[in-house]
């Protein structure tokens, strides 16, 4: 390749001796930021350059003092002249290449130290493997200095390069101006570099960090010092220093970035890309914020929030939003929750939907089989029976118009009977603690259709939502109606099979759109009116739809999620048939509903608890 005389060329990447042979420029202008290692000395006016790419000579540099280039030579970089043979001695340029035509292309930062502090030592095996391969001057301290020893790599203690040990039980490792100063200084700074050397700092080029575990430490229910122990100081420190200086230095801020680090160092041979460095800085800020997110919460959790810190890792983008103009993502680990098992990615409604049908069966986790059907987001059909099939079928009664498309949970493993049914109809969704091989094989029938197994997990205790210009937060509704909870406030008690159903219904009342009535009758949903924006509009709508599907309300039970402040919807549904009432009670004319339902031998009970869901 021919170089015009007139035009300045980055060499960056590697290529061979024969095709550097042919150059013919009059001068090339490399930049001390390349794949091989270049440090010019200034107190010493000389280049160096690493063992690594194999150069046998050193030249004599002197500083430019304007831009351009030396008369019959040519320079290192803008500031340093070489005078370099015609020839370009080969050995100088060994596997060095021109990354684009006539172009600087994002400059590759020379890879020669690295520094590495790790809680965890899983998965950085093959990463000292390579640090090794390349010789890079590795810098360690501790367990993690001991564990690359046992690799077989040399190491240097930060210890001696500081000259001070390990302090305060550990507390203190890496906090001083010889590992920082090597992590912040600015390469292409003259003040830095001269300070460097005045100090015998030297450069670190890498930084490799996995925090404390403070979040799972915190999970595992561990004493408060236990906790405390493992906030992370000086792994954070390294974090946020070597990502401030991503123009030159790498930071690979967790384990689950070594995977990453590897590609680079594999592409570009000890080297890294500003694209590169850039977005592991972006990662790096990511965890830290995260991190400091967690700890602020944990010593906030018994206060009254002055400030909101919410940090969920792990985006996933969904085909669209609520509707296909709308983007979605989601946030959250979907693999500590379920194990898909088979059908297409969840989308946005299917999530909103599969979060209520969970929601509502955990109240359904101890007894007898149960089985739900959701649509957007409320129960359209519930039963809980000796069986799991006959309690799909019960619930599948209570509305099979809606329950197409639907979203279907259960609270025990999945057999064949049960799937045979299920496969009856079209469903978006099955969740179910586990699924036996048979319903497996019956229910992938339909390619789409998403199977997920649902794992033991402990959900949040409250909830957040985007509201105009910020954020509401709440508790999450823990409170789940019990026979204990019952105030009988009537002179007629129900029986003990209506106890049965008042709870069934009071559970199913609490996880449906407000307002709400819920029917029900021998532990089945008969019909619920949802969302309505009264409470006799809803009651109507639930009388009406069980008529539709021809389902008997004589001797049913009503639960509502809020207090009646009129008898009028207690009359409605005694003309129904209905037989006993639960509600939370509370309006100053509860005394009205009281008296109506003595009248007409109509059994009541008072939770004292609201259920509104919006």
């Amino acid at each position: 390749m021919v170089i015009p005389s007139n035009e300045s060329v980055v060499l960056n990447r590697l290529t061979t001796n024969a095709e550097i042979a042919k150059a013919t420029p009059s001068f090339i202008n490399l930049t001390y930021t390349l794949s091989f290692a270049i440090q010019v000395d200034l107190l010493k006016t000389r280049l160096k350059i690493t063992p690594l790419e194999r150069i046998v000579s050193n030249r004599s540099c002197k500083k430019s003092e304007k831009s351009g280039y030396q008369q019959g030579g040519h320079f290192i970089n803008t500031r340093y002249k070489c005078p370099v043979n015609s020839d370009f001695d080969t050995a100088f340029l060994v596997n060095i290449a021109l990354r684009t035509k006539f172009k600087r292309n994002p400059v590759l930062k020379p890879i020669k130290s690295a520094l590495i502090s790790v809680f965890h030592k899983d998965r950085l095996e093959p990463v000292i493997a390579k640090l090794k391969e390349l010789n890079v001057t590795i810098y360690s301290t501790g367990g993690t200095e001991k564990f690359i020893r046992e690799q077989g790599a040399e190491v240097e203690a930060v210890e001696d390069l500081t000259a001070y040990p390990s302090i305060l039980g550990g507390r203190v490792k890496t906090l001083h101006p010889k590992v920082f100063g090597g992590i912040l200084s600015r390469r292409e700074e003259a003040g830095d570099i001269a300070q460097l050397e005045e100090y015998a700092i030297p450069e670190i080029d890498l930084v490799i960090v996995d925090l404390y575990p403070f979040e799972d430490t915190v999970a595992s229910g561990a004493e408060e010092q236990a906790i405390i122990e493992k906030i992370d100081i000086g792994g954070i420190s390294l974090i946020r220093a070597a990502a401030k200086n991503f123009k030159d230095v790498l930071i690979v801020p967790s384990r689950d970035s070594y995977g990453d680090l590897l590609d680079i160092l594999n592409r570009n041979d000890a080297a890294s890309e500003m694209a590169d460095r850039k977005r592991m800085a972006a990662r790096a800020f990511e965890i830290s914020s995260h991190y400091d997110s967690a700890i602020y919460n944990y010593f906030s959790q018994d206060d009254d929030l002055p400030a909101l810190k919410v940090s969920a890792g792990k985006g996933k983008t969904l085909r669209y939003g609520e509707n296909p103009h709308q983007r979605g993502r989601f946030y959250g680990d979907l693999d500590e929750v379920f194990d898909q098992l088979h059908g297409k990615e969840l989308s946005y409604n299917n999530l909103l939907d599969v979060d209520a049908a969970v929601m509502l069966m955990n109240e359904f986790q101890e007894g007898d089989p149960a089985f739900a059907i959701l649509k957007h987001n409320n129960a359209c059909g519930m039963a809980v029976r000796s069986n799991l099939k006959s309690a799909f079928v019960d619930a599948l009664a209570g509305d099979p118009v809606s329950a197409f498309g639907g979203v279907l949970i259960a609270n025990k493993p999945i057999d064949a009977d049960t799937a045979e049914e299920v496969n009856k109809i079209f469903c978006e969704v099955v969740i179910a603690p586990d699924f036996d091989e048979a319903s497996l094989e019956i229910l992938k029938s339909k390619k789409n259709r998403i199977l997920l197994k649902q794992k033991q997990v402990e959900w949040p205790k409250n909830i957040l939502r985007t509201t105009l210009n910020g954020y509401l937060w709440q508790d999450k509704d823990a409170i789940t109606d019990s026979k204990d909870d019952f105030e009988f406030v009537t002179n007629t008690r129900p029986s003990k099979e209506d106890l049965d159903d008042l709870v069934f219904a009071s559970k199913l009342c609490k996880h449906t759109k407000s307002n709400t009535i819920v029917l029900a009758k021998n532990r089945q949903l008969l019909a619920s009116g949802t969302g309505q924006t009264s409470r006799i509009d809803a009651l109507k709508q639930a009388i009406e739809k069980a008529g539709n599907f021809e389902l008997s309300l004589d001797g049913a039970v009503m639960a509502s999620d809020a207090f009646f402040p009129f008898p009028d919807s207690v009359e409605i549904a005694h003309n129904a048939g209905i037989r006993s009432v639960v509600q939370p009670g509370g309006s100053i004319k509860d005394q009205l509903s009281i008296d109506y339902c003595n009248e007409n031998q109509i059994s009541m009970v008072f939770t004292g608890k609201r259920h509104f869901k919006h």
